[in-house]
């Protein structure tokens, strides 16, 4: 089987999110089990200048954004069994960020045609091209409705994987014309329109032959007005090929045994080397230095998505009792400034960081206690599963893949993974976390339990990509 995976961003080259890291992952899984398997990213000149000098030139052409007759370099990089080619475009993907630009709209829809453009000239024909989030979604669309008459084309599946559908490509409907030469009619008759845009997540939806996304709660959930922006009503009606597959995380990046990011190694066995961690977190957040209190970390983009303004309205409260939090994290400017507040007004208690370090966020997983994400929506969220790995117990809020990965402490039984609040309140969340500020000051016994379960779940790629390869499968029936 041939998948072409098409991803904006890719772990170890340049990334802001979960789709990434999945992007960096998945496809070393899936080539693994003897899926031929490349990866289609643009050519960011973020990317390390490492991996740019390992880049061979490949070929290059030319591609026709409506009127613009664009150059497309492509080069190729094969890495750890995958081979990985870059769309090359300086004028499209020189920039400081991946998104946020005015012309996103046409960036994008140059990402999607080079795509397929680049099909001929590499002289490799997938079986099935994996597109994700909007970015790529136009590719499905695009191949049945302005690429129909290429019979080499005509067999090709596709699979849409929804990432975080709050995100969706909605533009003037102009771009149908102006960008891909293409006539209004599907824009008219409602096929790719949501409201007075064109969606470039909508088309992909309707014309995926499969869609995904990233854990199965979300994919019930994004059914609904609440959490499906818009798209809900096109999903019910698309759900028969809708699912939900839960991402893994790299285990071997993420192993507090091999983790050369943290000071003390350890693991479930021994976590002697836990508890130094800790202590080097306290030290260089200039705590105090106290293993009988928790410590909370949060790493996070600092967002009222990710349950921040809760946070805040019940931090005063939180820090009446004997804990320590730990911040790191960038977001929203009014959310970031009321976390430095708190950090000048509880220095003992409570530090944020406002900035993006991964070292500290290895850190903070290391030494950690508790994590918190108290996420309003969370497709899959990573960071839990890392929290967990790394024997900080997790306290979440109990939707989309929060709800699927941590399992709440029963009392009875005394299994358990987390704590988890479902009512998305001020009061459920400071009721969580004093419940497991009392566990870990009160029952140190059944607080390493519950470490343990977290610390040997397995959060590995190897069962959601025999789940993915099934998929593709079902496609090409």
């Amino acid at each position: 089987m041939k998948v072409l995976f098409a991803s904006a961003e890719c772990v170890p080259f340049f990334k802001t999110g979960g789709l990434g890291d999945v992007a960096g992952a998945l496809p070393k899984e899936l080539a693994q089990r003897g899926v031929e398997l490349s990866v289609v990213l643009p050519f960011f000149t973020k990317i390390p200048i490492a991996f740019q000098e390992q880049c061979e030139e490949y070929c290059d052409f030319y591609v026709d954004v409506g009127w613009r007759h664009q150059y497309c370099g492509i080069k190729r990089l094969v890495l750890k069994g995958v081979t990985y080619y870059f769309i090359d475009n300086q004028y499209y993907f020189d920039r400081d960020n991946l998104y946020g630009y005015e012309d996103d709209s046409e960036r994008f829809a140059f990402f999607s045609l080079a795509i397929i453009e680049m099909l001929e000239k590499i002289d490799w024909l997938p079986d099935v091209i994996h597109v994700n989030d909007f970015h790529s979604a136009m590719v499905p669309f695009l191949l049945k409705e302005k690429y129909q008459q290429v019979n080499a084309y005509r067999s090709i599946k596709t699979i849409l994987t929804i990432h975080n559908i709050e995100f969706q490509g909605a533009y003037d409907k102009n771009v149908l014309p102006d960008f891909f030469d293409i006539g209004l009619e599907r824009f008219d008759d409602g096929s790719i329109r949501l409201g007075d845009s064109i969606n470039y997540l909508k088309a992909g939806i309707v014309y995926a032959d499969r869609v995904n996304t990233v854990s199965p709660t979300y994919a019930n959930e994004i059914q609904t007005p609440e959490f499906g922006f818009g798209l809900d009503e096109i999903l019910r009606l698309e759900q028969e090929k809708l699912s939900g597959i839960l991402n893994g995380i790299d285990v071997e990046l993420y192993d507090p045994q091999t983790d050369e990011q943290i000071p003390m190694n350890f693991s479930v066995h021994d976590l002697s080397g836990k508890m130094q961690d800790k202590q080097v977190l306290q030290e260089k957040m200039n705590l105090p230095i106290r293993q009988d209190i928790p410590l909370i970390g949060v790493v996070s983009r600092l967002t009222v998505q990710k349950g921040f303004r809760l946070l805040l309205d019940e931090l005063t409260n939180i820090l009446e009792n004997e804990v320590q939090i730990v911040l790191l994290g960038t977001g929203d400017p009014e959310i970031e400034e009321s976390f430095r507040q708190f950090s000048n007004r509880y220095p003992d208690q409570f530090r944020a960081n406002i900035l993006f370090d991964v070292s500290l966020a290895q850190l903070i997983y290391a030494g950690a206690d508790l994590f918190l994400m108290p996420s309003a929506a969370e497709p899959c969220g990573l960071s839990q599963m890392i929290a967990m790995r790394y024997g900080a117990v997790p306290i979440v809020h109990g939707v989309g893949g929060l709800k699927d990965t941590v399992l709440p402490f029963d009392p009875e039984t005394k299994a358990g993974t987390g704590f988890v609040f479902s009512a998305f309140t001020s009061d459920a969340l400071l009721s969580t976390i004093s419940r497991a500020i009392t566990m870990y000051q009160s029952e140190r016994v059944i607080w390493t339990d519950v470490m343990n379960q977290g610390m040997t779940k397995d959060f590995s790629w190897e069962k959601s990509a025999k789940i993915y390869l099934e998929l593709y499968k079902r496609a090409l029936d």
